[in-house]
């Protein structure tokens, strides 16, 4: 379930506005959670924040961007590169032991930068106002997502998105990827999307086509599976939220900084 800035991510969002997440899907310390006896982060001051963390300003299309020179884009410089590092070595690797390494990509804020929905909802979450945003396909890359991707794949490393993205928004993910540069992989045996409609069978325990009762670690962790069962072995898992990282099957997690809203 995603909530919105408001509901949910007040505490998260402070961690993240001092210093990016890392690691396996483990709280900084100090993150203030919902069951906090303290008195929350002032909201008004929390989204001053947010703006100064991501450099977030309007470009002349009346788009809100990120700055390439914020603290925001330090972050996810230091971590893709310790993941291009990570990845040589994996890939090294699984060379020599004759295996099949895979990396897994979260799509929304993972990827694509959904800043400028935020800003203009602030920070409150709609899902016909955000299936709209989808749509228009032109969400700009997360900075040096697009070649992390590509770098993966000039290692031999398979690739493949885990997304909470609808099956009837595959149109679009596709098209919006390929225009940020990651087009890589973008068929139905590597995208994987959330089709309630007729769930695949590997997620029977939670799912079918009368109701889809997965929350989002069983579904992303279940589709985890799936990929390995095909053979692979997948040695990095990317997201920016824990729930996009947590119930194994992979080797190593990234947590992409993302201080806008929380999905449980």
């Amino acid at each position: 379930m995603r909530k919105s800035l408001r509901a949910a991510a007040i505490g998260a969002a402070c961690a993240v506005a001092g210093a990016a997440l890392y690691g396996t899907g483990v709280a900084t310390a100090g993150q203030s959670t919902a069951n906090s006896t303290r008195e929350p982060y002032n909201i008004g001051l929390l989204v001053k924040d947010i703006d100064t963390y991501y450099g977030a300003t309007l470009d002349s299309n009346g788009v809100y961007q990120a700055s390439k020179d914020s603290q925001y884009a330090k972050d996810l410089a230091r971590l893709e590169s310790g993941a291009k590092r990570y990845i040589d070595k994996a890939a090294h690797k699984a060379k020599r032991h004759e295996e099949k390494p895979a990396v897994v990509f979260d799509i929304d804020d993972t990827l694509l930068l959904s800043l400028d929905y935020e800003k203009k909802t602030n920070y409150t979450y709609n899902s016909a106002t955000w299936a709209d945003y989808v749509a228009k396909a032109d969400r700009p890359a997360v900075f040096g997502t697009p070649e992390l991707v590509a770098y993966a794949k000039s290692k031999g490393v398979e690739v493949f998105y885990n997304s909470g993205l609808k099956e009837s928004q595959r149109v679009s993910a596709v098209a919006n990827l390929k225009k940020v540069g990651a087009d890589i992989n973008l068929d139905a045996d590597h995208m994987f999307l959330k089709d309630a409609a007729n769930p695949p069978s590997y997620l029977s325990d939670c799912a079918t086509a009368a109701a889809w009762n997965c929350t989002t670690v069983q579904y992303k962790s279940g589709t985890r599976k799936h990929i390995e069962a095909l053979g692979y072995d997948i040695v990095a898992n990317f997201g920016d939220q824990y729930s996009d990282l947590e119930g194994g099957y992979a080797d190593k997690t990234f947590k992409v900084p993302n201080p806008t809203y929380y999905v449980s």
